[in-house]
């Protein structure tokens, strides 16, 4: 591209294309909490006010203890759900391009990253963070 493409003119239309958006963008964000202040029900009772526990009618003390190891379980399930979104397309890429010298880089970084996911599974099998119930 050289300079002659690049005149005020465009500049300007460019960024007015932006502000239109955002104005439109907000009077529309702006219009559906004004719909839902004035079409919602307002009636506060007691039993709109407690604590939902499923169904179940809470119990005086709503605060309760929950065990780490749900916590624990859900971040390694994140961890690992995450290690598929970066293998399944490094997989594809990788087996489309011919393996040779210049490319046996991304290769051995998949290795030591398959490696580390391996070790932390490892880790959390030997502190049995695995198992759901103890």
């Amino acid at each position: 591209m050289t300079l002659e493409t690049f005149s005020p003119e465009l500049f300007t239309q460019n960024w007015t294309a932006v502000a239109l958006s955002a104005v439109v963008a907000a009077m529309a964000i702006g219009g559906m909490f004004s719909a839902s202040r004035f079409l919602s029900a307002r009636r506060h009772s007691d039993a709109k006010l407690t604590t939902y526990e499923c169904g179940i009618p809470p119990t005086p003390y709503t605060w309760s203890n929950i065990n780490v190891r749900f916590y624990i379980f859900a971040i390694l399930f994140l961890i690992f759900d995450v290690e598929a979104v970066f293998l399944f397309p490094w997989a594809v890429i990788f087996m489309q391009e011919k393996i040779n010298e210049a490319n046996v880089l991304p290769f051995y970084a998949m290795m030591m990253f398959l490696g580390v996911l391996f070790f932390a599974i490892v880790y959390a099998w030997k502190k049995r963070v695995l198992e759901w119930q103890k």
